[in-house]
């Protein structure tokens, strides 16, 4: 999952509607697919999935950075910044991700994960004056954690054959990438695409030694027979959507960008019933419905703030 900074100043002309819809379908479709390449993934170690999916995405990265004549190592200013997202938008959030998508499905994992902007919102209004939550913000992070609740909830109770610990894993993930988002928006000046970069390179590096001290090199073993999921997680569900969503915020700013967060969960199930033969239930239709409909209200809730171009 890419974060959002504020661009540099450019000369880049105003998106299109036809730019902003493409992007977003695209953006959104192919993150969805990397829950699907995970379960497809079979039953590698979580830390070996994040560990390759962080490696190939910093390879295709680095590739690109080549290929365009860029510099691949970190400025000194920018060292701090690719650690912390590496680890708080990187191979934390990944590993947690694939493990609990050996416990839940897909679809209510990035259903839960769809909360994050409620996350978000509750933390900006203690760390930033200017994110108060009003009154109707405050009802809109109510209601999503109602949908939460309808979607985690019934996990408190072993005869629901929901896993607590799976459910925990998503939530634990959400509060990860808010972590990051809110880090991400206290850095002034900041290329997205290096941003990208640094946050493959330093969540693909310390998930491999994590991989390797906590499983040890046999569980890497298997990789070679689940080669085509993974690389299509590092490549299609990894760097290439990080590449044009990077390239959407500096078109069409931050606000409009994240967008790419109600879309998740739709693609999600749609992939997770055609390719997994999921069933998606009542109870999952209605707290995603409930999570988004608390979203809708606190993101578009009091101005939206114009991008500097």
């Amino acid at each position: 999952m890419a974060t959002t900074a504020q661009p540099a100043a450019s000369s880049l002309p105003a998106p299109t509607q036809g730019f902003l819809v493409s992007h977003l379908l695209v953006c959104s479709i192919l993150w969805a697919s990397g829950f699907l390449f995970i379960k497809l993934s079979g039953d590698i170690n979580p830390f070996v999935i994040a560990a390759m999916r962080g490696l190939l995405g910093a390879t295709s990265l680095a590739l690109w950075f080549t290929v365009q004549g860029k510099s691949l190592l970190p400025q000194r200013h920018e060292l701090k910044t690719w650690l912390f997202l590496g680890t708080f938008n990187g191979w934390a959030p990944n590993v947690l991700v694939a493990y609990a998508l050996t416990q839940v499905t897909t679809a209510s994992a990035a259903m839960v994960q769809a909360s994050g902007p409620l996350i978000v919102a509750v933390m900006s209004h203690f760390l930033f004056t200017e994110e108060r939550l009003t009154r109707r913000r405050f009802l809109g992070v109510f209601i999503g954690f109602a949908g939460m609740g309808i979607l985690i909830g019934p996990a408190a109770f072993p005869e629901s054959g929901i896993s607590p610990l799976g459910s925990l894993a998503m939530v634990a993930t959400t509060l990860s990438y808010a972590v990051a988002n809110l880090y991400v928006r206290t850095i002034k000046q900041a290329d997205p695409a290096r941003l990208a970069l640094g946050q493959q390179i330093c969540s693909g590096i310390p998930a491999t030694i994590l991989a390797l001290a906590v499983s040890g090199p046999s569980a890497f073993a298997i990789v070679p027979s689940h080669l085509m999921p993974l690389i299509a997680l590092g490549i299609v569900a990894t760097a290439i959507p990080i590449l044009l969503f990077m390239r959407m915020i500096r078109r069409a700013g931050p606000t409009r960008a994240s967008m790419v967060g109600y879309l998740l969960p739709i693609w999600t199930a749609i992939l997770a019933v055609l390719f997994l033969e999921e069933r998606i239930g009542g109870r999952e239709i209605l707290g995603g419905a409930v999570v988004l409909t608390g979203v809708a209200l606190v993101t578009f809730s009091g101005r939206i703030r114009k991008v500097a171009r």
